[in-house]
């Protein structure tokens, strides 16, 4: 890629940011308004999940739009006080408009209700992108920039007691820096003064089973947290 065509597209993604963040109502101070204040259409006012939900619409924000079926919004309680996020729809998903419905997900239910002793339907489980990539690849990082203002203004809505962060995509994104899955899960960080634990994704531990272990001692730091009682494998 020449010097050119590669300063273009930071200007694209750097428009996007700012288009889709101002539109959120997250202006950084001194940045210019792209919308006026005024506008009935910004969710600076939408204060629940619902009304977030109906800004959001039928996005065609980016590319992913393209491909999918339903756009997968996310599920739960709108207080709920743990929210796991995990990276984006996979063909069951996008199929049913439902966040974690295939193997994956029915690991991840399972980890909530026989692991951690809760009903799924008490926690809330989205993912950083909220159409399905083609062929379930990583979301790219345009894809990321475009959809992250509502997973955050989601998150800001909930504002749940504590968040498990599934997989590399949902860290990084949520931490605005690269994350070493191997090295740094497993050890509490922080979103916007929330406590945040990254683990292992269930699809991961379909294919490498043995890092299951590892993820239970995860879970149980979160349980610990939440003052839940820790049982027995």
């Amino acid at each position: 890629m020449n010097a050119a065509v590669e300063f273009r597209e930071i200007v694209g993604q750097v428009k996007r940011y700012l288009e889709a963040h101002a539109e959120m109502g997250f202006d950084p101070p001194g940045a210019p308004r792209f919308f006026p204040d005024s506008s009935p259409s910004k969710p600076a006012s939408a204060n629940t999940l619902e009304a977030l939900r109906d800004f959001i619409g039928d996005c065609k924000r980016c590319k992913l739009s393209g491909g999918r079926t339903h756009l997968v919004f996310g599920e739960g309680p709108p207080r709920a006080t743990l929210v796991f996020v995990g990276e984006g729809p996979g063909r069951d998903e996008d199929a049913e408009g439902r966040p974690f419905v295939g193997e994956a997900g029915k690991l991840l239910t399972k980890i909530i209700e026989k692991g951690m002793g809760l009903r799924r339907e008490d926690v809330y489980i989205c993912n950083v992108v909220k159409c399905r990539p083609p062929k379930n690849r990583v979301p790219e990082r345009d894809e990321i920039e475009s959809c992250l203002p509502f997973l955050k203004k989601q998150l800001e809505i909930i504002r749940p007691d504590v968040i498990c962060a599934l997989g590399l995509t949902a860290a990084q994104s949520l931490l605005g820096r690269p994350f070493t899955m191997g090295r740094e899960r497993g050890a509490w960080v922080s979103f916007q003064d929330i406590p945040m634990m990254p683990t292992y994704h269930p699809a991961y531990l379909l294919r490498n089973p043995s890092a299951k272990r590892q993820v239970w001692e995860d879970v149980q730091k979160v349980m610990k947290l939440m003052n839940l009682e820790v049982r027995k494998e």
